[in-house]
């Protein structure tokens, strides 16, 4: 009996030695160890990191999940940076692998550290590295004394004019674009309505023909002379005339008599072969607004053909169609003229 307690004691006693290997054996294993554990300040060394899982798992550091964004990650508050890991390797061992990162270290502050401990998940489970201890030694300079082994701040390794371009500029340079390109717009046209007097360019008025020969279609549509009203008639004729001489010459003619208008009109080369067209329109008129004469139909008809013809032979004229003949000569082809017709009515009244 007491032999049997002897093995049971034994059997107990080992199992309780062995089963801590066996359950390290069958769980991952990270530990960590730096290249060298005193660092001088702004020097770099390297943190490997290996883990020893099954083949068949998958797991990961979690502190390097952003790094690709920001290219780093601190510890220690931001004395220490750990980069991007440089270089992976993958060993397999029976039923593990062993994976090996190598990741650089840098420090920027003189000190004692002591490194976290750095997790690795696998599964739902989180491992966690041992602590290391980092000794970083400042940079002992004296005046006057150049500083070796470190790269000029203004000239980097690699630089490129990019590296000279602030960053709001870089990242928002859509946006400074956007505005000069408004700024430029503003002062397009601010400038324009300073010389133009305007932004959006006025819709243009129609020609003083175009104008004139619609207010004779609508004089000739009213009948006034055939209804009594030869005052109204000739004021309204006249007046026509005297709007398309101050917009098409720039004879102010709404100011002036009918002797004025005349003299006007035998100042200019171009317009004195056409005063008479306009002498038998303001004698016309004179008599009926002055002299109560009451013209008789025909005089109405020819007041109202001489204003037709006048504002047609005094309109800007276009080019004319060019013909060219048998030699080679041009030859301009003639408009033929268009005129209004009264329309004769029975007993000899027009």
């Amino acid at each position: 009996m007491t032999l049997k307690r002897f093995y049971i004691s034994f059997t107990l006693a080992l199992f309780a030695v062995v089963a801590p290997f066996a359950s390290l054996a069958a769980n991952p294993v990270v530990k960590a160890s730096l290249d060298s554990v005193n660092l001088l300040m702004g020097k770099m060394t390297t943190l490997h990191l290996k883990v020893s899982q099954p083949k068949d798992a998958k797991g990961r550091f979690p502190m390097f999940d952003n790094i690709q964004n920001s290219g780093f990650v601190t510890l220690c508050g931001d004395s220490i940076e750990l980069r991007a890991p440089a270089r992976i390797d993958t060993t397999r061992s029976g039923n593990f692998v062993d994976l090996t990162f190598e990741v650089p270290l840098q420090a920027f502050d003189s000190g004692y550290y002591q490194l976290p401990e750095i997790p690795y998940i696998i599964g739902k489970d989180t491992i966690l590295s041992n602590s290391l201890a980092l000794k970083v030694y400042p940079v002992v300079v004296k005046d006057n004394e150049p500083i070796y082994d470190y790269a000029n701040a203004a000239d980097p390794e690699a630089s490129s004019i990019f590296d000279y371009i602030p960053d709001v500029i870089y990242y928002y340079w859509w946006a400074f674009l956007l505005g000069f390109a408004l700024l430029a717009l503003a002062i397009y046209f601010f400038l324009r309505y300073r010389r133009d007097g305007y932004i959006i360019p006025p819709k243009p008025e129609p020609a003083p023909d175009v104008v004139a020969f619609a207010a004779l279609r609508e004089l000739k549509e009213k009948n006034l002379w055939q209804q009594g009203l030869e005052k109204d008639y000739y004021t309204e004729l006249t007046e026509i005339l005297r709007v398309y001489l101050f917009k098409r010459f720039g004879i102010n003619a709404m100011e002036m008599t009918s002797r004025q208008i005349l003299a006007s009109l035998s100042a200019r080369d171009d317009l004195k072969d056409k005063r008479n067209y306009f002498r038998q329109i303001l004698n016309m008129a004179d008599f009926v607004k002055f002299a109560k004469v009451r013209p008789l139909p025909d005089d109405n008809v020819e007041a109202f053909d001489n204003a037709y013809k006048f504002v047609e032979e005094t309109k800007p004229q276009p080019l004319p169609e060019e013909q060219e003949n048998g030699n080679g000569v041009v030859i301009p082809q003639k408009v033929p003229a268009k005129k209004f017709q009264f329309k004769k009515k029975k007993g000899g009244k027009a």
